[in-house]
């Protein structure tokens, strides 16, 4: 019944995004393809993920553990992103793309035999946590390469006139995954076991290689393949600092993510200052989802024609407000229904981002520039929830998140001030 109910509430987000990609996707069905892929993958890598930290806790009863399951994945993430921009210009992204869901397929079906009941019973449960340390590891490897070939491929799939709104889809599929897959997990882990979480998703991520595999090979857009890495490294660093517009917006979006990180204290916010139970905690960490994805699937139908920069930076300003309501707030529905609104304004800055990234590089280098978009990203939620502990260690729990949502409307002013190409921006 847990499941049947997880799925009844998932529903409604995978009838939005098909509701949502039916206008253009008849005139490129290989679009269609690579969104059914990167939903199945991404559903599945977020089953895993909300697996891995239930199971690690429930190993250990440390939460320390947790952070360093976090860092196991982070370090190698930034530490490739610069060299794996450079791999994937120069190489076919389709195969790119796929090579990594089979390394995935194979890191989850060895959490898979970890997690099993076997491997609880082994004597040594140091092992097992060292197991799955190694693993994520991996996976952090595999994620420095398939998160910017993600992003990179879709100029590839249609043309420049319907590129804003297949960008559009991209984050919908990825948006709806996010939601719909920690609730999924739960659902199984509680309902059926781990062992069958894991057997769905190995069938989800057979699913996403399966629709891949699919899609045509695309052409390497690379000028000059024979660069040396170095050199290509540098050229993609040294357009992001040359192009204004780019640097900002990747530089606002980190900020705004590094101190307006309210998410990563609701457990404390949940059970000391709201007073509700775990489940509670699970609907206020959905609530940015959906309001993501519902503003993704409003965007969609309705694209912003003009203005986008200074919309984008007004966004991220009610960012910042939601994140001071929410912190004063000890109404439970007052405090999901601003973190909700947080979802809906994050969401618009995600697009005229992604939309800027797309519509500005060059197409023979959007994998560098898309690996140094994932160092922003990658950084601005690792040392975001770092920050937040530190905050709310050193000025308390609510003082902490008052002063990331006014840090994120100080970057914003300063935005506005320092970067007019960035407010001024339409496309």
């Amino acid at each position: 019944m847990e499941f049947l109910r997880s799925f009844r509430h998932s529903a409604p987000l995978l009838l939005l995004l098909y509701m949502a990609t039916q206008s253009i996707l008849g005139i490129y069905p290989r679009l269609r393809i690579f969104l059914a892929g990167r939903f199945l993958f991404i559903f599945s890598m977020q089953m895993v993920n909300t697996a891995i930290g239930w199971y690690l806790y429930e190993l250990t009863g440390n939460p320390l553990s947790l952070g360093w399951l976090g860092l196991s994945e982070v370090i190698p993430a930034i530490g490739l992103a610069l060299y794996a921009g450079h791999v994937i210009d120069k190489s076919d992204k389709r195969n790119m793309l796929f090579g990594g869901m089979r390394l995935y397929l194979m890191a989850t079906a060895l959490l898979a035999v970890v997690t099993s009941s076997w491997a609880l019973d082994a004597p040594n449960h140091r092992m097992v946590e060292l197991a799955i340390y190694f693993t994520i590891f991996w996976t952090g490897v595999f994620r420095a390469f398939t998160g910017p070939t993600f992003h990179s491929i879709v100029a590839q799939l249609v043309e420049k006139e319907h590129l804003p709104q297949a960008v559009t889809y991209s984050s919908t599929a990825w948006q709806a995954a996010a939601v719909a897959g920690p609730v999924a997990a739960g659902a199984l882990i509680s309902w059926l076991g781990i062992s069958v979480m894991f057997g769905v998703s190995i069938v989800l991520l057979l699913a996403a290689c399966a629709f891949t595999w699919r899609l045509p090979n695309l052409p390497v857009m690379h000028t000059n393949v024979q660069q040396r890495t170095w050199e290509s490294v540098k050229a993609g660093l040294r357009y992001v600092w040359r192009t204004r517009e780019v640097l900002t917006a990747l530089s606002v979006d980190m900020f705004a993510v590094l101190f307006g990180g309210a998410v990563a204290m609701l457990p404390v916010f949940a059970k000391d200052i709201l007073h509700v139970d775990a489940t509670g905690m699970g609907l206020l960490k959905a609530a940015q989802g959906i309001g993501t994805v519902l503003v993704l699937f409003a965007i969609s139908r309705k694209p912003l024609k003009k203005h986008q920069g200074r919309i984008m930076l007004q966004s991220v300003a009610a960012f910042g407000l939601c994140i001071i309501v929410f912190a004063v707030s000890k109404n439970f529905w007052l405090s999901f229904a601003v973190l909700f609104l947080s979802g809906v304004f994050d969401g618009i800055s995600v697009i005229v981002r992604s939309t800027i990234l797309q519509l500005y590089v060059p197409d023979d280098m959007r994998g560098r520039v898309s690996s140094v978009n994932s160092m922003f990203i990658n950084s601005s939620n690792e040392l975001g929830q770092f920050e937040s502990g530190v905050a709310a260690k050193l000025l308390g729990t609510v003082p902490s998140v008052i002063f990331g949502g006014c840090m994120t409307l100080l970057v914003v002013a300063a935005a506005w001030w320092k970067a007019p190409t960035l407010r001024k921006l339409e496309y």
